[in-house]
C-alpha cells in the first residue's frame, strides 16, 4: 500500500509538473504573438513606392462575425476571406496625398464578389487618386465582370497572355424546389402582402412566376446598363460595346482561334497583355527598382493602413462630429454580430449617437435585404427618436436596402442611393411547412384533443389549421399596411400613393428616384457632406464611427491575426487535406447555391414570430 502512496505521490507530482511546463510553453507562445503583432504593427513606408491594392474575397461593408470568433476562423481558414470596402477607399484617399506613394496597384486575381455600388465607391476614390496626377495601374490573370469593373478604372489595364475577360450582364435564376417537395409529401404555405413578393415561391412553384419575371427584367437591365455606362467612361467606350462584346464572344473567340486574352485586346478591354514579370518591371519605371521579390518599391494595404493609424489618432477631432452606424446583412431579433443587424444591437448603437453630445447628425449606412419585422421596427423607433433629439439622419445605401432594409431608411430626413442600389421591395411574407402527410408515408398519424381553438395549431406535425392560416394572413396584412404607412409618412405620401409602387416590387435606384423612393442618386461621400449641412456643421468637424467597442483580447488577435495564421498554418492545424478536401472543392460549387438556400431559411426560421420583410434579390 504504501508503495502504491508513493507512486500516486509521484504521478501527481509529474502531472503537476507537466501542467506548470504545458502552462509556461502557452504562456510563452501568447507573448511571442504579442510581441510579433505590435511589432508587425508598425509599417515602415517606402521613401517612394506604390501602394499595392489586393483586394481578396468578397468586398464587403462590414466584417461579418464577433471580432475574435472572426480572427480565429480565418487563421484555421474555416471562412471565406473578406476586405472592408472602407479599409480600401481611406487608403487610396490618403495615399492621393502621401508624398510616399507614386502610383497604385491594382490585382484583382483573389476578389471574388463585390455589389456594383461597392464597386462604384471604391471608383470614385480611384478616379480622385489619379486626378492627383498620380499612375494607377491594374493587372489580372483574368477579369470577371466585377474584376473588371474595379481594372477599368485605372490608367493601364494589363491582362496574362493566358487570360481572358469575360462580361455575361446580369442574370436571376433561382432553384425552384416544388416537385422535390412534393415527393417529400411536405406542403408549405405561403402568406404574402404584395403580388411581386416572390421570396418563398421556390417552394410554391416550379418555375418564375410573371411577377418576377417582370421586375428581375427591368432591375436586371438597369444595372446592365449603369456597369455598361461607369465601365465605358472609363475606357472610353460606348456603352453599346459591352453588350455587342458579350452577344458575339462566342464567335470573336472561334474567329481568333480561341485566343480569349487576344479577343479581350481587340475590342480595347485592355492596354496590353503582359506577364506578371513585365508587370513588376513596369511598375519598377514609375516607383523604382527594389531587390524584393517583385522588383519594385511598393507596401501592402494592411501595412500601409497600418501606418496611417496613429496620423489618424493625431488628427482625431474631438468636436462635432457625424455619426456613422453601418447595418449590413440579414436582420433578425435580439443582439446579433458584425456582418448582420440585430433589432436591439442595432438600436443601441443608435441610442449611443443619440445620447453623445459630440454626435451632431447621423448617417445610417445600409447593405442589407430585410429580415424580421420587429426588428427593423425597433431600429426604425429609434431612427425617429434621433430626429426627435434634433439630429439629422441620412440614409445611404449600398448595394441592397430592400424590404426591412427599406423600412429602416423610410423614417430618415434625406435618402440617397447608387443608380444601381437594389431597394423597395416593400412587402410582408410569412411560410409554414408542414410535415403531416411525410409523417404518413412512414406510417406515423397524429391524434389527440385540445382545450382551445388554437391547441395544437402550431405543431408542424399537423395539418394547417384554416383559423391558423387566417391569422397569418391577418398578421401580414397588418404588418404590409405599417409598412405602408411609414414609409407615407416619411416620403410625404398618400399610403395609396406609395401602395402602388410596393406590393413587394424591387427598383434599382435610378427608378427609386424616379418613383420618389430615395431623394438623390449619391454616394456614402454625399450623404456624409449632406448631414454636416443639416447639422451646420460647417467645414470642421469629424466623421466618427460607432460600433460596438472591442476589448483588449480581441483588439490584440485582430490586429494579429495575419501572424496568428500563418502559425497556426504552420502548426499544420488549418483547413482540411487529402481526398475528403478535394472532394469538397470540387462539389462546392455545384452545391453552393442549394446550400446558401438552405442556409438562409434555417436563419429565417428563427425568427420567432416568423413575419418577414425580406428580399431574395441577389444579383448572379
Amino acid at each position: 500500500m504504501r508503495y502504491l502512496l508513493t507512486f500516486l505521490r509521484g504521478l501527481w507530482h509529474g502531472l503537476d509538473v507537466l501542467r506548470r511546463v504545458l502552462h509556461l510553453l502557452l504562456m510563452l507562445a501568447l507573448l511571442t504573438l504579442i510581441i510579433v503583432g505590435l511589432r508587425g504593427s508598425i509599417a515602415h513606408l517606402p521613401e517612394r513606392g506604390a501602394l499595392i491594392v489586393h483586394p481578396s474575397g468578397e468586398i464587403v461593408e462590414q466584417l461579418a462575425g464577433e471580432p475574435l470568433q472572426r480572427a480565429l476562423s480565418e487563421a484555421q481558414g474555416e471562412s471565406a476571406p473578406q476586405t472592408l470596402l472602407w479599409d480600401l477607399t481611406r487608403a487610396i484617399r490618403s495615399a492621393r496625398g502621401d508624398a510616399h506613394i507614386q502610383a497604385l496597384l491594382i490585382e484583382t486575381d483573389d476578389l471574388a464578389g463585390a455589389g456594383q455600388p461597392e464597386l462604384e465607391e471604391l471608383a470614385a476614390a480611384i478616379r480622385e487618386f489619379r486626378a492627383s496626377g498620380k499612375k494607377v495601374i491594374a493587372h489580372g490573370s483574368y477579369f470577371l465582370q466585377g474584376q473588371y469593373y474595379l481594372a477599368a478604372q485605372a490608367d493601364e489595364v494589363y491582362l496574362d497572355p493566358f487570360g481572358f475577360v469575360m462580361l455575361p450582364g446580369y442574370d436571376r435564376y433561382r432553384m425552384y424546389f416544388k416537385d422535390a417537395i412534393d415527393k417529400l409529401a411536405v406542403d408549405v404555405h405561403l402568406v404574402r402582402a404584395g403580388k411581386f413578393k416572390s421570396a418563398a415561391e421556390p417552394f410554391v412553384r416550379r418555375d418564375m412566376s410573371d411577377e418576377e419575371r417582370q421586375e428581375s427584367t427591368a432591375y436586371l437591365q438597369s444595372l446592365w446598363l449603369g456597369y455598361r455606362t461607369s465601365v465605358g467612361a472609363a475606357r472610353h467606350l460606348d456603352p453599346g460595346a459591352f453588350s455587342s462584346y458579350a452577344d458575339g464572344y462566342a464567335a470573336a473567340v472561334q474567329k481568333a482561334g480561341g485566343d480569349l486574352a487576344g479577343v479581350a485586346k481587340a475590342a480595347g478591354l485592355v492596354t496590353a497583355l503582359s506577364t506578371d514579370a513585365e508587370v513588376d518591371k513596369r511598375m519598377a519605371e514609375l516607383v523604382g527598382a527594389d531587390d524584393g521579390k517583385r522588383g519594385f518599391q511598393g507596401v501592402m494595404l494592411d501595412d500601409y493602413l497600418r501606418a496611417l493609424r496613429p496620423e489618424e489618432r493625431m488628427h482625431h477631432n474631438a468636436g462635432a462630429a457625424v455619426g456613422v452606424i453601418v447595418a449590413s446583412g440579414e436582420m433578425f431579433d435580439g443582439d446579433q454580430p458584425s456582418g448582420t443587424i440585430g433589432g436591439e444591437s442595432t438600436a443601441a448603437l443608435l441610442r449611443q449617437a443619440r445620447n453623445d453630445d459630440s454626435i451632431k447628425a447621423v448617417v445610417l449606412r445600409i447593405d442589407s435585404p430585410g429580415g424580421s419585422v420587429l426588428a427593423a421596427e425597433q431600429i426604425y423607433r429609434e431612427v425617429q427618436l434621433l430626429r426627435a433629439a434634433g439630429k439629422p439622419v441620412i440614409a445611404s445605401m449600398g448595394d441592397l436596402a430592400a424590404s426591412g432594409g427599406y423600412y429602416i431608411a423610410a423614417p430618415a430626413d434625406e435618402i440617397l442611393a447608387s443608380a444601381n442600389t437594389i431597394t423597395g421591395s416593400i412587402g410582408v411574407f410569412a411560410t409554414v411547412p408542414t410535415f403531416d402527410r411525410t409523417l404518413a408515408k412512414l406510417g406515423v398519424h397524429v391524434d389527440g384533443v385540445g382545450t382551445t381553438a388554437l391547441s395544437g395549431t402550431l405543431r408542424l406535425d399537423r395539418p394547417l389549421q384554416p383559423a391558423m392560416e387566417a391569422i397569418l394572413q391577418a398578421g401580414v396584412d397588418h404588418s404590409y399596411a405599417q409598412f405602408i404607412e411609414r414609409v407615407a409618412s416619411g416620403r410625404h405620401k398618400t399610403p395609396a400613393e406609395i401602395d402602388a409602387i410596393a406590393q413587394g416590387r424591387v427598383w434599382a435606384g435610378r427608378d427609386a428616384l424616379r418613383l420618389g423612393l430615395i431623394d438623390r442618386i449619391g454616394g456614402y461621400d454625399d450623404a456624409v457632406h449632406a448631414a454636416a449641412q443639416r447639422a451646420r456643421l460647417g467645414k470642421d468637424y469629424d466623421v466618427r464611427v460607432i460600433e460596438p467597442e472591442l476589448s483588449f483580447t480581441e483588439q490584440l488577435l485582430l490586429s494579429t491575426r495575419g501572424t496568428y495564421a500563418t502559425l497556426v498554418r504552420g502548426a499544420g492545424l488549418g483547413g482540411g487535406s487529402g481526398l475528403g478536401a478535394e472532394l469538397r472543392t470540387q462539389l462546392a460549387p455545384q452545391l453552393q447555391p442549394l446550400e446558401r438556400e438552405v442556409a438562409r431559411w434555417q436563419r429565417l426560421a428563427a425568427t420567432p414570430q416568423h413575419t418577414l420583410a425580406y428580399c431574395f434579390c441577389a444579383v448572379d
